[in-house]
């Protein structure tokens, strides 16, 4: 009993320090979790009190709402890496794939009428791993195309990329982290988790995607709406995508970009519209368009 309390009272201090030590909590399985700080479960279930209380029964429209309560999160990118893989939980820190995560997150749990930060590490888990379930870093999903894939097939999300007016498709090696192993923590001194990875890679793969010179588009613009995740195509050599985030539809119909900006620093709505946000970087050729399944 005094244990239970010192953890439960551990819990609820503010986040002055960042965890040392790795702690089990009962998530959708008994799972490792590490925290960023002390204050990432008050954190969180002060954000799903706030959905739950707003009335918003639509996936999208609660992502949008769980995206504008994050604006001004910092950027900090590896917030994942460690020794050993646990369950990250980090709501303080986010980078633009644990960003589309966490959205995903909050948005179930509150789909599902749920108010606590172990609803929020389930779907957290659920939606990171190889079929829901952490296991070594190999499962976790590196890749947004296998990513959609899995959780596509377990209910999760759905890509409506190749239902956009003008969609084409590619056919690309997705194979860069086992071609490229000193880049990663986990893989540079580890050849037998290299290997692990390299089973998961797509070769030969064939994805939608729109090219990036459609986006202003009338058509394409009416089929976009706020709250579809958005990744942005990538024609560097193994990748398939180089970001991540959502699309928020201003009052002209004009789809921007709110994302975990690294140039920016935080979470935070893009200025420019999305063809126009694009067109800076030329290595971004298009996007690919997902959303919530109820």
């Amino acid at each position: 009993m005094k244990k239970s309390l010192l953890l439960f009272i551990v819990l609820l201090m503010a986040c002055g320090s960042k965890q040392t030590t790795q702690q089990v909590a009962q998530a959708a399985t008994t799972t490792q979790m590490r925290f960023h700080c002390d204050s990432d479960t008050t954190v969180i279930n002060g954000l799903l009190a706030k959905g739950n209380e707003s009335g918003i029964a639509d996936a999208n429209a609660l992502i949008e709402f769980y995206a504008r309560q994050l604006l001004g999160t910092p950027y900090v990118a590896h917030t994942l890496e460690a020794d050993e893989e646990v369950l990250t939980i980090n709501i303080h820190e986010l980078d633009c794939l644990t960003f589309i995560e966490s959205l995903y997150a909050l948005t179930r749990a509150t789909l599902n009428h749920r108010y606590s930060w172990r609803d929020y590490a389930a779907n957290i888990e659920n939606v990171r791993y190889r079929g829901g379930t952490m296991g070594d870093y190999s499962s976790r999903i590196h890749y947004i195309s296998e990513w959609i894939i899995d959780n596509h097939l377990r209910g999760n999300l759905v890509e409506v990329t190749p239902d956009l007016p003008h969609a084409d498709y590619m056919v690309k090696n997705i194979d860069y982290m086992s071609k490229n192993p000193s880049q990663y923590r986990q893989l540079k001194n580890d050849t037998a988790m290299v290997e692990k990875i390299r089973r998961h890679e797509l070769r030969q793969h064939r994805f939608p995607y729109l090219k990036r010179s459609w986006l202003n588009d009338k058509d394409v613009k009416a089929a976009l709406r706020s709250g579809d995740f958005i990744s942005l195509v990538t024609k560097a050599d193994g990748l398939d995508v180089s970001h991540n985030g959502i699309i928020i539809v201003d009052d002209k119909g004009d789809p921007y970009l709110l994302d975990a900006s690294m140039s920016g620093g935080k979470v935070m709505l893009e200025s420019k519209p999305l063809f126009k946000f694009l067109e800076r970087s030329k290595n971004n050729i298009g996007v690919r368009v997902f959303r919530m399944m109820p």
